[in-house]
């Protein structure tokens, strides 16, 4: 079994993520009394934070740490400690991992690098690592990681220096928390710390580093237990279980509970130092995103992001959904969150005063009814303006979000405006997320009010611009399709040999499932050409057939527009001759004579099987289009045929389908429909690799689609 392979069906021993993190007993490997090292930074945490479990110190040339006995060695521990942290070089790792095992040690925690992400000698140990703890039970945190802190029990397994009081450890266990999970230990402390400085609650904060003998799954299936964590926040260069990831997502989704994703890797360069950093071989970028987007997961482009959105999903009451208001006190603002807003795809609902009364009402006659709303400087003269206005906003139906934000210049303006802010939350107790977002960072702020705001559910940024994306990330998981088409009920009936089926042969598979082809066939002569093209009648396109030819056009196999015998013999003479020259030890299965389609608005279909992430469908804008401006979307396979539509319309030229400039409107049911038939199709064959049509040529509203060409790669 290869290591991908070995690492998708691996499952720790039941209750082993528990152990490692609720330990009775520890065990410091490389305990130490010298400053600033981590086997004497390891215990002065436990300390520091008064762990009541056992502690076992392990240095033979120590009698005693901080007064406590050492032991000479590993084989000296009592069986069965739940946990030994190991702080010792990378050459005895390995060695100590094994005999931690003998003594049947629960979990270890390895902070050592220089395994997988360091070259072959590296790899091969962290591979006996992995082995060590599977015979044994075992679970290992890293190589090459930070440990964890579970911030409710005030328990730090890490060198990183770490006190937690007891009041705001209660602080933490009081109410619904934010657990961090990170394959990099150095942005799990900085997730921390962004979080801690915002007064969120955390549950606790677990680096898995290389994740030789457990994986970031693992510890998600914890936390999905845990009734008191509401949040989870995710750093990951790869996923090592992607279809059980896709499927706690799904789980996470049920319960309620809000997964964020900040996932490196979407440039080439990215993906090469994940590779370098973690011992990771990062996976398709695009692929995860369209998938883990599917299952619920919120997706970050930034570490700043992954803060900002987590903190909405744990303070507001809901999700950011429908459509957003936006209160500000400038013209010039309000163009600019318009801007934003078109660039974020966030809808901004279209209000004036004939459709909103309660909020013409609450404004001055001299203020525009629009949204965004600019309330001008008046809110300086009437500080009510500021309530009167969010509390017409609560009950408009229009709106599942409420950005105010605020010129705040100094703490004299601040006291004039934020009072009747926090006056409006507290009367009213919106259901829809209300934020606060500061125009003018570095403004001097009376710290209480943003205390305050944040007691009440509302976020306070100190950008509009950050909430603003927080909020557009947030928005399509309370407003998307959750509607799923199931896998066909008939698959294919495939070749028992993988490789290329070529365009004839994945035609007559394709066809009987509905997918629209031209009328043809095949001919392994001229003679049988020219009957062919007799029968079909008018012009006829000739196109080389065989399994190694998935390029057909790049060495002349393919002549179109062929009108009458003379024309179709002059044709299939310079399409072997151009095979001979380009492709000369091609054998064919023969010549596809095939009636020429219509030109219509040129699309490309697709689909593919990802073999950790499982099946997409892509559908775009053919031609030249696709493979210079990449005018395509990648989909779940799920997708309905209204959810397809939705997403067409998302195309860069989407206006082309609509009737763009007096031509006529395109069949977009008809390429939705056979989009989403693809899909359900690529969902009921897991052999099936990839099935391109392109180009497909979508004709006038009613007059349906047709697929110029085929191929299929099956595995």
């Amino acid at each position: 079994m290869s290591d991908s392979s070995q690492q998708a069906s691996r499952r720790l021993p039941e209750g082993a993520v528990r152990r490692l993190l609720t330990p009775r007993a520890i065990a410091i490997v490389g305990a130490s009394a010298t400053p600033g090292a981590l086997g004497a930074a390891v215990l002065g945490n436990l300390t520091r934070n008064g762990y009541a479990g056992e502690i076992h110190l392990i240095n033979p040339k120590r009698a005693e740490i901080a007064g406590r006995p050492c032991l000479e060695s590993i084989a000296a521990l009592p069986e069965g400690v739940d946990v030994a942290l190991l702080a010792i070089p990378q050459a005895g790792v390995v060695e100590a991992v094994r005999e931690l095992a003998a003594r049947r040690v629960g979990a270890v925690v390895i902070f050592s690098a220089g395994f997988a992400e360091a070259g072959e000698a590296g790899l091969a140990q962290q591979r006996e690592i992995a082995r060590i703890a599977a015979d044994a039970g075992m679970l290992v945190q890293g190589p090459n990681c930070l440990g964890g802190i579970d911030y409710r029990q005030r328990l730090p397994l890490t060198f990183i220096e770490v006190a937690i009081s007891e009041d705001e450890a209660e602080r933490h266990r009081s109410q619904p928390a934010i657990g961090i999970l990170s394959q990099s230990g150095a942005m799990m402390t900085v997730l921390n710390t962004t979080l801690a400085s915002r007064g969120l609650p955390l549950a606790c904060a677990i680096s898995t580093g290389n994740e030789a003998a457990s994986h970031l799954e693992d510890y998600l299936d914890y936390l999905l237990d845990d009734p008191d964590t509401a949040v989870i926040a995710m750093i990951a260069e790869q996923f090592r279980q992607p279809q059980r990831l896709l499927a706690l997502a799904r789980r996470a989704e049920a319960q309620g509970k809000r997964l964020i994703l900040l996932h490196p890797g979407r440039s080439s360069a990215a993906r090469a130092a994940a590779a370098t950093h973690t011992g990771a071989l990062a996976g398709d970028h695009a692929v995860m995103r369209t998938l883990v987007e599917r299952a619920g997961v919120v997706l970050a482009e930034t570490l700043e992001e992954l803060g900002d959105i987590a903190e909405i999903a744990l303070r507001c009451p809901a999700l950011p959904s429908a459509g957003t208001a936006i209160v500000g006190e400038s013209g010039a603002f309000k163009a600019l969150c318009l801007d934003l807003c078109e660039a974020l795809e966030l809808p901004l609902p279209t209000i004036g005063s004939a459709d909103s009364p309660a909020l013409r009402e609450a404004l001055p006659p001299f203020v525009e009814v629009s949204n965004p709303l600019d309330l001008t400087a008046q809110g300086l003269v009437d500080p009510q303006l500021y309530r009167r206005t969010l509390e017409a906003l609560f009950e408009d139906t229009r709106f599942g979000t409420v950005l105010v934000g605020l010129i705040q210049t100094d703490p004299v303006t601040c006291r004039i405006k934020l009072p009747p802010v926090l006056q409006a939350v507290r009367e009213r107790r919106p259901a829809l997320p209300l934020i606060c977002a500061g125009l003018d960072e570095g403004a001097e702020i009376p710290a209480d009010y943003v205390s305050e705001l944040r007691a009440l559910g509302v976020p306070y940024f100190p950008s509009h611009e950050r909430a603003l994306r927080a909020i557009a990330r947030l928005h399509p998981l309370a407003t998307r399709d959750s509607g799923r088409v199931p896998p066909a009920a008939h698959g294919l009936a495939l070749p028992e040999q993988g490789g290329v089926i070529p365009e004839y042969r994945a035609k007559q598979l394709l066809a009987p499932l509905g997918v629209p082809f031209g009328a043809g066939e095949l001919a392994t002569s001229l003679t049988e050409a020219q009957r062919i093209a007799a029968r079909l009648g008018g012009a006829v396109a000739l196109k080389a057939q065989a399994a190694a030819l998935s390029h057909k056009s790049d060495v002349g196999g393919v002549v179109l527009g062929v009108e009458g015998e003379t024309e179709l013999a002059q044709a299939w003479e310079r399409l072997h001759q151009d095979l001979a020259r380009l492709a000369p030890d091609t054998p064919l299965d023969g010549i596809l004579v095939e009636r020429m389609g219509a030109a219509g608005c040129e699309m490309i279909v697709g689909a593919r099987h990802d073999p950790q992430w499982g099946p997409v469908v892509l559908v775009g804008f053919g031609g030249v289009t696709a493979e210079v401006l990449r005018d395509v979307r990648l989909l779940p396979a799920d997708l309905t045929p209204m959810a397809v539509r939705r997403e067409l319309d998302k195309l860069q030229g989407a206006a082309l389908l609509h009737g763009h400039r007096g031509r006529p409107a395109c069949d977009v049911n008809a390429l939705a429909e056979l989009v989403a038939a693809l899909g359900a199709l690529m969902q009921a064959e897991p052999r099936l690799v990839e099935i391109d049509l392109n180009p497909v040529m979508v004709y006038p509203e009613g007059q349906g689609v047709l697929a110029l060409d085929a191929l299929i790669l099956i595995a």
